[in-house]
């Protein structure tokens, strides 16, 4: 067995969200300059024009890319050949947040008591076991004005995959400028209540532009995809031809009385990392993802 130590894991995390919290992730910055360059909507173009040289900005002279410096969401991937040694994980992380969060505004409260926490601490982590000797980290900053747009539907056999798809291009109109759009929507289909809203938030982790290894939904993207862009609600919802920067599905079997579908929506500022830390090298990070 390979032994990791959790203060690793939640180091690279903490440099993970100094770096993020003022960089926007590279393919979505490219997806901005792409959809500025084919704009002819003169308002929505000076919404993008202020988008990316926001995001120019900030990463020349580090400072945070949007003003809601997010909620941290962390999903861990523990390779069943190592072991975690040290402090629990989520304490480990939750220590390295609020080093991260002293100098980034904290917007993490008691849900009832409405009393700040100071620490934006804990973070949301998710953790599962995979085949392999390393850990694979995922660490997003995410937004509220975005996350509050975020739906989850559960429906029945015979609604079908059509009332899926409506609903899934309904959610994104009636947001309407509300997520600071052109917004990137992750869908998760299938699975159980919460095991839907968990995959509709892992599927913001995909690079825009990339193809869903699944053929089926690589083509329901697609056509989702054109749907979204067709709604015309444009950069911060000025109109134009960029609705949508990119929308990423995953799906998991589900009951047969049941299609859950659950939207998670982000805004144009995608604020992501990962990376993963060799078991085998004893605990290096061999690359960055």
């Amino acid at each position: 067995m390979i032994k990791i130590d959790t203060s690793v894991i939640a180091k690279r995390i903490g440099e993970s969200i100094d770096k993020i919290s003022c960089e926007i992730e590279p393919s979505c910055l490219a997806a901005l300059n792409e959809a500025y360059s084919k704009e002819d909507n003169p308002t929505a173009k000076f919404a993008l024009q202020v988008m990316t040289d926001n995001a120019r900005l900030a990463t020349a002279e580090h400072r945070p890319v949007c003003q809601d410096t997010g909620m941290v969401v962390v999903f861990v991937e523990i390779g069943n050949n190592v072991i975690l040694t040290g402090e629990v994980l989520q304490k480990a992380i939750d220590r390295e947040v609020e080093k991260a969060y002293v100098t980034l505004r904290k917007s993490v409260l008691d849900p009832v008591s409405r009393i700040n926490t100071k620490t934006n601490t804990p973070a949301v982590v998710h953790t599962s076991i995979v085949e392999g000797d390393d850990v694979k980290v995922e660490v997003m900053l995410k937004g509220f004005g975005s996350e509050n747009m975020s739906k989850i539907y559960m429906l029945n056999p015979a609604q079908g995959l059509d009332e899926a798809k409506r609903l899934i291009v309904e959610s994104v109109r009636t947001a309407a400028s509300n997520p600071c759009p052109p917004v990137i929507i992750g869908v998760g289909l299938g699975g159980t209540f919460e095991k839907a809203a968990s995959m509709s938030k892992h599927a913001l982790f995909r690079k825009i532009g990339s193809s869903n290894p699944d053929p089926v939904l690589d083509a329901l993207e697609k056509e989702l995809f054109d749907k979204l862009n067709a709604l015309g609600i444009g950069a911060q919802g000025f109109g134009g031809k960029t609705s949508c920067l990119g929308i990423f599905i995953e799906s998991y079997p589900t009951h047969i009385s049941s299609l859950p579908v659950a939207i998670n929506v982000l805004c144009h500022c995608s604020r992501a990392d990962a990376f993963v830390i060799d078991g085998k090298k004893e605990g290096e990070i061999c690359r960055t993802l």
